[in-house]
């Protein structure tokens, strides 16, 4: 009875349902083929009232919430702050308040036709929600990241009568969660019309079962329910559509439903030359299904879907349509930053740009299963996931000894994976199922019999995908993950596999001698790390010289080995995007990101970039602001994928230089080596660098391949701040109070650039169509109120994200900051659909002069 096709055509703005259906479709609703049925499912996010701490009776109807905060869903109380170094849940929750909140919605409906069914659907609550409608209760659930449905129907008052409908959520036992949870309903919700006689909810299923380069066999299995009290005959029509949304291929079943009872359709439909979906090109169909009986039309749904294959193989590693793919990834938590855990698509949608910009084309997302949007843009944008399902088992983790999921996992877990899978079993971009995330449970026998219930679900939902387990504990000492679970995994999943021993230079090398057999994956490892733009030299440097340098020695020789061994399917480094939680205060979150929790790239972004990307890539740093420090030797390093790269300081050259990996033999007679194997090779490494007295002025790097120049680089001695500057990754938002914006904020000299070193205080007035979603600079250790219209700058940038009303029409931002220029920029919104996605990157700047 539900799909997540509509809620996609919301999200990722496609036009697949639209091109499908005969009836115009809006941007919240999908409308069946007969105009008679209303809206099938319909956006519920707004005109939500909240109130903080346990009411008591707010389940009930005549409860006053006249005072109440009015919110729009999805909302976070918990990043709404203070941050607080005592707080209950500590680092967990990024030090940030929990508790007890209510929600409550007041609605009324259209009268209902004979029959009709109403539901609601919540994407995610964190946690322990229970619902009511009109004072009866409707369930409750306890894991907060699984999406889940009820039936309002019996409940509703009829015609035009107000409703009400109220959510407790309990988020006061801490800590629960690794890492930051947020708190409240953080994700979307829905509501869901349908007749008694309905398409089950994630009730389609579309299984490639054969490809080759003339056809492609689709199975679309379907699960129909018949709520009535007598048998119904059935027909039910599925339309294969592509991306323009013409029909392809289409076929039909009949069947009499019995009473009170459901019914699985079957169709087998031939796609000719099929297209493939891949990382490249992620071609996306859909399958168009309309429900009759009695020749009326009962129902109708459209579930997007990609033909593809994947294999795990022994030797070859990861295939992709039968080609090898190494999965160069990225662990990434679900908190956005400045917005928490309620993050609007464009937030997402920005950063999945940024890290595809860098060559990843796979993401885990962990620990826990993401919300149904950001899977939509890992289909369009062309990521493969990795889909973690639980952090915990029967065992506790030290970080939640006592209130973790594993408080509630036998009662709950078989449900809540089985609903998982249902939901999200049709993304072509999911290719491997994580039943768990380094367990306790994986040294101990009853964990093997967890870990083989859980893949038999996991394979009986969905038999086309592969199972792993994140393990830490392999090769561990005292004790560690036991042979018996391993072997019951269908890709072995290693985290950090360079910790133990010999493992250190040996990788995976030693259980690939000892398993032949044996799939491989780094579901973990370890990357570089650290806030952005912050550097040491001299003798402050003594401490971070260590860690940075052992750590990028480390990440160079995994890298390499990954990269040269097929049989190892890839790797999700920790992390691509800094997060909140798991930090020591006064820091805040973590910063093992590539990218920071505003989403600006940090240096480690240029060395994987260089690693997986096909593109130029030539990046120096640090900075070259070191006033009073003239004469130190600085060491300039350097990532890039150029064969050469020649380093300048104020036009003087400190010599030519290139890296050696991979180091290519000799090819078909004796003395033949490639081109690539001629240029200088002055390192193994894979960076460059260069010791450099300090002097004011210019760095600047020019890069080669194949002996012509293909990049160069300049990092210039700023003078002293005197303005601010603005710019935004969109040119127009949707007027649908749901869009947002990234603006961000520099603090330059009098040439217009960014002064690296620069911490300004920066106030932010908006005007017009838009509102303030929070702001945030990256710095883990920032204490500020991410609500606030007032923050600082952290070496020299600042951003702020920017969300749309729901009217057509401008929006002004002005910012100021004491013995600064002030700088404005000017957006706008409209209804239009074709408004600029942030993934096109356009780009408005500041109205100050340069």
């Amino acid at each position: 009875m539900f799909i997540k096709s509509t809620r996609r055509d919301f999200l990722s703005n496609t036009a697949l349902a639209m091109a499908a259906s005969t009836l115009p479709v809006d941007l919240y609703a999908e409308r069946a083929t007969d105009s008679s049925l209303p809206p099938r499912q319909t956006n519920f996010d707004d005109d939500w009232r909240f109130s903080k701490g346990d009411v008591q009776g707010a389940q009930l109807t005549d409860l006053s919430d006249e005072k109440w905060s009015k919110v729009i869903l999805p909302h976070d109380w918990s990043i709404e702050g203070p941050f607080d170094k005592d707080t209950v849940g500590g680092e967990t929750c990024a030090y940030l308040p929990t508790g007890i909140g209510w929600y409550r919605k007041h609605f009324t409906l259209p009268p209902p036709a004979a029959g009709q069914k109403t539901f609601i659907q919540f994407d995610g609550v964190y946690q322990c929600s229970e619902v009511w409608i009109n004072g009866h209760s409707l369930g409750m659930r306890p894991n907060g990241y699984v999406s889940f449905v009820y039936d309002l129907t019996p409940y509703l008052r009829a015609g035009r009568q107000s409703n009400v409908i109220a959510v407790r959520v309990d988020n006061s036992l801490q800590p629960n969660s690794r890492w930051y949870s947020g708190s409240g309903i953080y994700r979307h919700t829905w509501l869901i019309t349908t007749a008694a006689l309905h398409i089950a909810q994630w009730g389609t299923c579309v299984r490639t079962r054969q490809i080759n380069s003339k056809s492609a066999i689709v199975e679309v299995t379907t699960r129909v329910q018949n709520d009535l009290l007598r048998p119904a005959p059935s027909s039910l029509r599925s339309l294969i559509l592509d991306k323009d949304g013409k029909t392809i291929e289409e076929a039909t079943t009949n069947a009499e439903i019995d009473a009170a009872g459901d019914f699985v359709f079957t169709q087998r439909i031939e796609i000719p030359s099929p297209e493939l979906w891949s990382t490249d090109v992620p071609y996306l169909y859909s399958v168009r299904q309309v429900l009759e009986s009695n020749g009326q039309v009962a129902d109708a749904t459209t579930t997007p879907f990609g033909v593809r294959s994947i294999r795990f193989d022994v030797d070859k590693g990861f295939l992709l349509n039968d080609e090898h793919v190494k999965l160069n990834g990225v662990c990434l938590h679900s908190d956005g930053g400045a917005v928490g855990a309620a993050v609007p698509e464009a937030i997402w949608r920005r950063r999945l740009a940024l890290l595809k910009e860098a060559g990843c084309n796979a993401i885990r997302c962990s620990h826990n299963p993401p919300a149904p949007e950001f899977l939509d843009l890992c289909d369009t944008m062309g990521f493969m996931v990795m889909f973690d399902a639980f952090d915990e088992w029967r065992g506790a983790k030290a970080q939640t000894p006592r209130y973790g999921y594993h408080i509630y996992f036998d009662k709950w877990a078989h449900r809540d994976l089985k609903d998982m899978i249902v939901r999200d079993r049709n993304h072509p971009s999911i290719v491997i199922w994580n039943s768990g995330n380094e367990v306790p449970d994986q040294g101990s026998l009853q964990g093997v019999d967890t870990l083989r219930a859980l893949k038999n679900i996991l394979h009986a939902e969905d038999p086309t995908r592969p199972v792993t387990v994140a393990c830490d504990g392999i090769a561990a000492d005292p004790s560690g993950t036991l042979p018996e679970f391993l072997e019951e995994q269908d890709v072995v999943g290693y985290n950090y596999v360079d910790r133990w021993r010999d493992r250190r230079e040996k990788f995976y090398s030693i259980d690939r001698h000892q398993s032949p057999n044996r799939r491989f994956i780094g579901t973990e490892s370890v990357a570089l790390r650290g806030a952005r733009g912050d550097y040491k030299i001299g003798a402050e440097a003594a401490v971070y010289v260590d860690k940075r340098t052992n750590l990028l020695v480390e990440v160079e020789q995994l890298q390499k080995f990954i990269q040269t061994y097929d049989y190892v399917s890839g790797d999700f480094m920790w992390t691509g995007i800094d997060y909140l939680g798991e930090a020591k205060w006064p820091a805040k979150g973590s910063s093992s990101g590539v990218l920071d929790t505003c989403g600006f790239p940090k240096d480690s972004y240029y060395f994987y970039q260089s690693l997986w990307a096909k593109t130029p890539v030539l990046h120096l740093s640090p900075h070259w602001n070191w006033k009073g420090h003239e004469g130190t030797v600085i060491s300039i390093l350097c990532y890039t994928n150029c064969d050469t790269v020649e380093l300048f300081v104020n036009g003087k050259s400190w010599g030519v230089k290139g890296y050696a990996f991979p180091r290519p033999g000799m090819e078909n007679r004796y003395g033949n080596y490639p081109a690539r194997a001629k240029v200088l090779q002055s390192t193994g490494d894979l960076h460059l660098s260069w010791d450099v007295p300090y002097e004011a002025g210019i760095l600047k790097a020019i890069g080669a391949k194949d002996g012509k120049v293909v990049s160069v680089a300049e990092i210039a001695t700023t003078g002293e701040p005197t303005r601010l500057f603005l710019s935004a990754d969109r040119v127009t938002l949707n007027a649908d109070r749901r869009d947002a914006a990234h603006v961000t904020i520099e603090v330059q000299d009098s040439n217009g650039r960014r002064v690296p070193t620069a911490n300004h205080a920066v106030t932010l007035q908006i005007h017009g169509e838009g509102r303030l979603l929070g702001m945030d600079n990256g710095d883990p250790e920032n204490h500020e109120d991410y609500k606030s219209a007032q923050h600082s700058a952290f070496n020299g940038l600042c951003l702020a994200l920017i969300g749309a009303s729901d009217r057509a029409g401008d929006i002004e931002i002005l910012a100021s900051s004491p013995d600064l220029a002030q700088a404005t920029l000017r957006l706008a919104t409209q209804r239009s659909k074709s408004s600029t996605t942030a993934g096109q990157q356009v780009v408005r700047r500041s109205q100050s002069p340069r």
